[in-house]
């Protein structure tokens, strides 16, 4: 009987693979904690390319975000030839859903009343994150809507702030590289970016979702350099009373890549320093 409940025990802490759900012409991947009744919900959006299985299993946000009790949806962008080289419309970015247009706050506003009615996973406990693109549209929702996000993460993808004001206050978690080819940490194009995009600066982006909050803000600054990988990370809080409303990863060195992430074809700038996962699910639970 004790084996038996062991068994049990531990086949309910394991999370349950990813689910598929279809929506419209579009779909999305939801990875399900053990209790999915009342669970607040991560939106992770792929890169500019990617799709969700590629940035599932890139990132390895799905499984660990489940074990710690969140339902993790992953969306996905449009592309012009269906399912493959998906993109997400953040307004200056990127590719095919930014020349349609594409209507992507309305489908992840979708989505999010999707997951909810189906799983019953809680549709007002929502946070964003996403790579690159992802980053670029998790921040763009975020800043339209900020009373319906608790927490935004973004990492290596800045908002359009000549297009998109921060409408409200809401906690905001930004790691970006300062050797980034794609998405320059000083904005611009990089020697690697795949658009004619002008992308914002990380500081622009700062100063963005920092606005909201007004006046009276504190900041501190510590390093992270434990590693010999030929990168450190500098990590700015801005904070108002004791809590953080704002998190600077600025990873020195840094290429365009997510943290503790897969990408086998990067030899230089991959930090060791950090796990992105880890850092914004430690960032997420200060805003419950």
């Amino acid at each position: 009987m004790r084996l038996i409940i062991l068994l049990l025990s531990f086949c309910l802490a394991v999370p349950a693979l990813a689910e598929t759900v279809q929506l419209g012409d579009r779909y999305y991947d939801i990875y399900l904690p053990a209790d999915p009744d009342g669970a607040p919900v991560i939106l992770a959006l792929h890169g500019g390319g990617g799709d969700p299985d590629q940035f599932a299993t890139a990132s390895g946000l799905g499984q660990k975000a489940s074990k710690a009790g969140y339902a993790v949806i992953f969306p996905a962008g449009s592309g012009r030839r269906g399912d493959r080289l998906l993109t997400w419309n953040g307004g200056y970015c990127c590719g095919y859903a930014a020349r349609r247009n594409v209507d992507d706050l309305g489908f992840l506003t979708e989505v999010i009343a999707d997951a909810a009615d189906r799983f019953g996973v809680a549709g007002d406990r929502v946070y964003l994150t996403g790579m690159s693109n992802g980053s670029i549209m998790a921040e763009t929702f975020a800043a339209e809507y900020p009373d319906r996000v608790r927490a935004v993460a973004g990492v290596s993808g800045t908002l359009d702030t000549a297009t998109f004001g921060v409408k409200g206050p809401v906690p905001a978690l930004i790691i970006h590289g300062t050797a980034d080819p794609m998405v320059p940490y000083d904005g611009g194009k990089g020697d690697q970016s795949l658009t004619r995009t002008d992308f914002a600066s990380v500081a622009s982006v700062v100063d963005a979702f920092l606005a909201p909050w007004g006046g009276g803000l504190t900041q501190t600054d510590r390093t992270i350099d434990r590693k010999d990988d030929g990168t450190s990370v500098t990590v700015t809080d801005y904070q108002q009373g004791n809590r953080v409303v704002l998190r600077l990863m600025t990873v020195t060195g840094g290429a365009h890549h997510w943290p503790g992430g897969q990408k086998a074809r990067l030899s230089e700038g991959k930090t060791r320093e950090i796990d992105a996962n880890t850092e914004i699910l430690r960032f997420f639970a200060l805003h419950p």
